[in-house]
């Protein structure tokens, strides 16, 4: 680590986009659906707007204002990876409700147009019209900016107002200011409730379901095939004699021949009429040779003993794998078959539902799911033809489930949010709330919490050289009203709470998603309660450098966990790091203001790091576990993990800081978080790439060694005990694997330690680490060693 590694510059690399934009060309020319060659299409697009702003200049990326002349407050349209094309989201061509608006206003279709317009008395009277009403729409933060300019002129505060028209007018005809008109429900910044997918959304996926070809296929075979192979059978056994039903000497007489014929006509009308099913026509089935040797038979052709004996074989075993027809046992199983076909298809069924949301508000959730998701009805019976009292098959349901409008806390409970990625896109709509009810004025907080929606649509930028996003405090018109916020402390800090406890409770062997993080950040500095809340940083752009808030969640890890099992087991010294964070804190104060200037950072925390992957890189066994990468990316990533493993990655803050204390207790979310484990392990079996795999587990691994230092000792002792157990119901595989890992913990349970390496003389207890640059001792599958030994 260099101590001036805040000084180095690093640029991104054009060769990134070249391949995002090869790949995209590819399925644009290549892909078999029309949709997704379109889609990819405008990829190829935007990666070509990408590259030639890159190899022109107009493109800085890394930068946090990528595209030049544009401020850093001005949201970018970014492409996967965060690659800013230099259009901004605002830009572009003008849209339709700009384009009714000119004619509206009686002004020129352009966007300097617009803006003064809105402006004059008649602008500002449409603008204050807007914000009464609360019909409107703010899809990008920008789209907000002239209905804050019109609130503040309303308010009194004109200099600030003229102040915020001063910093939006050079940009007056490249971006759009104006809100979008809603004919929807008033926009609301009250309600608690959220949903996942908006019943129009929902609407969309039961139309886009299609009948599934292999169930409408079994389908017809068992109502209409099977009961016509068993007319034609039948027919057949009319020429019978002896037992069994076999077929001995055709001599049809001429009412025999006519039914045939009769037969054949409606054989003929039902594969017109249905044609799921081709068995019927295979001439080596059963049903196809019924049929082939009655079409002979009618046509007054004479049968050698080729053909005979096939029809007799048929006949056979269709006798002998269903019985007779008419006997009992061919009568309940067509019984059976004719219920299985006359159940509802599920693509049936979803037009039901269609038909059921049909006339419930389109752009919000479903706050009582029972009357969609009720049996069918008499009258909907009626009008489609489906019986009434059928139920919705479990598929169905869950789409139903998917626009559920309820606390999130209800969502996580019943499955509508099965991730903490999930969690962490609907969390922006609460905090947005909690955000906006800081101001007292109605009208502002509704424009707030529109604000704060859309600026969390806003993609992130690939930023290199320690620079950060842009929070929202910057945009200039939540700035121009910063002064009409209350203190919304209280109420920041209990949502925090809630949602730490939520997200650690509900996924407690997952690592906290950055987009989760970046929205427990906004609480958190809201709440001033000092808790950093640190982001997993990608590997392939690691700078050897952390900015202080991670030595500073370090120091609070130190503060809960200080000779606790967490410590020891991954051989941390606190007392160090609190004493490292006195002399930066220190340095830092004695800084000129030149220095200050700078992107801060923490260097003794990063050779900390360092240090310490160095000493975990020796590891036995490297030759049988393979290479995990040996590239500087899985170098870079021994460092990151070291930073989670001293800061627990979010866990102690959210602890020692916020206060959760999630129900039912640390030993639960210990003994889930070694479920996590033991699933992961499984996946490495036989896995070509475990690594990915083995890092997840890792860090499942990590938050189990929290939660298990938080409990009393002789708890710690019974859950191992637990753990051994768990082990040993799983597979071999897997519990020769773990068996390193366990060994280790308890281990240092017992009050024993780990060499630097992470392994312990004299046993094969391990530390459970999850990157690795010479292999990996969990990717060696135990089993199959100990049985090419023996």
């Amino acid at each position: 680590m260099n101590d001036d590694a805040d000084q180095q510059h690093l640029t991104a690399n054009p060769g990134y986009a070249q391949g995002q934009l090869a790949k995209a060309f590819t399925t644009a020319l290549t892909h078999e659906d029309a949709d997704t060659r379109r889609r990819a299409e405008g990829r190829v697009t935007r990666w070509r707007a990408v590259l030639a702003g890159m190899s022109g200049g107009l493109l800085s990326i890394g930068s946090r204002t990528p595209v030049a002349g544009l401020p850093a407050w001005v949201t970018p349209e970014a492409v996967h990876g965060g690659f800013a094309t230099g259009t901004p989201g605002a830009g572009g061509p003008l849209q339709p409700y700009e384009t009714r608006l000119a004619e509206r206003f009686g002004v020129p279709a352009d966007r300097r147009a617009l803006f003064a317009h809105c402006l004059t008395d008649p602008g500002l009277a449409w603008l204050w019209g807007q914000l009464n009403s609360g019909r409107y729409e703010v899809t990008v933060p920008e789209e907000g900016a002239l209905l804050t300019m019109a609130w503040l002129v309303r308010h009194g505060e004109t200099a600030a107002a003229l102040d915020l028209v001063a910093e939006l007018e050079p940009f007056a005809d490249q971006l759009r200011f104006l809100p979008r008109p809603s004919a929807g429900r008033p926009a609301s910044d009250a309600s608690d409730a959220l949903h996942r997918r908006t019943v129009s959304d929902t609407v969309d996926r039961l139309v886009r379901r299609r009948p599934n070809a292999a169930v409408e296929t079994q389908r017809e075979a068992l109502a209409v095939w099977q009961p016509f192979g068993d007319e034609l059978l039948v027919h057949w056994l009319e020429t019978a004699g002896g037992e069994g039903g076999r077929v001995l000497e055709l001599v049809p007489d001429a009412g025999w021949l006519a039914r045939g014929s009769a037969l054949l006509s409606r054989y003929r009308q039902l594969a017109d009429e249905h044609t799921h099913c081709g068995k019927h026509r295979n001439p080596k089935e059963n049903l196809g040779i019924l049929r082939g040797v009655l079409e002979e038979t009618v046509a007054g052709r004479a049968l050698d003993a080729r053909r005979l004996g096939l029809l007799r074989h048929a006949v056979a075993s269709m006798v002998r794998r269903r019985g007779l027809p008419g006997s009992a046992p061919h009568t309940e199983l067509r019984r059976v078959q004719r219920a299985q076909a006359a159940l509802p298809s599920h693509h049936a069924l979803a037009q039901v539902l269609v038909g059921r949301l049909a006339g419930l508000p389109q752009e919000s959730g479903l706050a009582d799911l029972a009357p969609v998701l009720a049996p069918v009805s008499e009258p909907e019976e009626q009008a489609t033809g489906l019986p009434a009292g059928a139920q919705l098959p479990p598929v169905l349901r869950r789409v139903i489930e998917g626009a559920l409008s309820a606390p999130v806390a209800t969502l996580v409970e019943r499955g509508v949010v099965p991730s903490a990625e999930v969690l962490a896109a609907l969390v922006p709509r609460l905090v947005a709330v909690t955000t906006a009810r800081s101001y007292d004025d109605p009208a502002l907080r509704t424009l707030m919490a529109a604000n704060y929606r859309a600026f969390r649509n806003r993609r992130s930028l690939l930023l290199l050289n320690l620079e950060r996003q842009v929070r929202i405090e910057e945009l200039p018109w939540v700035r121009a009203v910063a002064a009409q916020r209350g203190d919304g402390s209280a109420e920041a800090a209990l949502l925090l709470r809630q949602l730490g406890e939520l997200a650690v409770r509900g996924f407690p062997g997952t690592i906290l998603p950055n987009p989760l993080v970046r929205e427990l950040g906004v609480l958190a500095r809201q709440s001033q309660l000092g808790a950093p809340l640190v982001e997993e940083l990608a590997a392939d752009i690691f700078m050897d450098a952390f900015g202080p808030k991670f030595l500073v969640a370090a120091g609070i890890a130190g503060e809960l966990l200080g000779g606790s099992l967490y410590e020891r087991y991954y051989g941390i010294d606190y007392a160090a790091i609190r004493e490292l964070a006195i002399a930066e804190a220190s340095e830092s104060a004695g800084r000129g203001r030149a220095d200050r200037a700078r992107p801060r950072t923490s260097p003794g925390f990063a050779r900390l790091c360092a240090e310490r992957a160095t000493a975990a890189s020796s590891a036995p066994d490297r030759s049988k576990s393979g290479s995990s990468s040996g590239s500087w990316v899985a170098a870079n990533g021994k460092v990151i993990e070291q930073s989670q493993i001293l800061t627990t990655h979010n866990l102690a803050t959210l602890v020692h800081r916020v206060g959760i204390a999630p129900e039912p207790g640390w030993a639960d979310l210990a003994r889930r978080c070694f479920g996590t484990v033991c699933r992961l392990a499984a996946r490495v079996h036989r896995n070509p790439w475990p690594y990915p795999t083995i890092k997840d587990a890792a860090y499942a691994w990590r938050q189990l060694v929290f939660h298990l230092s938080l409990c009393p000792p002789a708890e710690q002792r019974r859950v191992l005990d637990e753990l051994d157990a768990e082990a040993a119901r799983h597979p071999a595989h897997v519990t020769a694997r773990l068996a390193p890992a366990l060994a280790g913990l308890r281990l240092v349970a017992d009050g024993g330690t780990f060499t630097p390496d992470g392994t312990a003389d004299g046993s094969r207890a391990r530390r459970l680490l999850g990157w690795s640059t010479d292999g990996h001792w969990l990717a060696t599958d135990p089993t199959a060693v100990e049985t090419k030994d023996s």
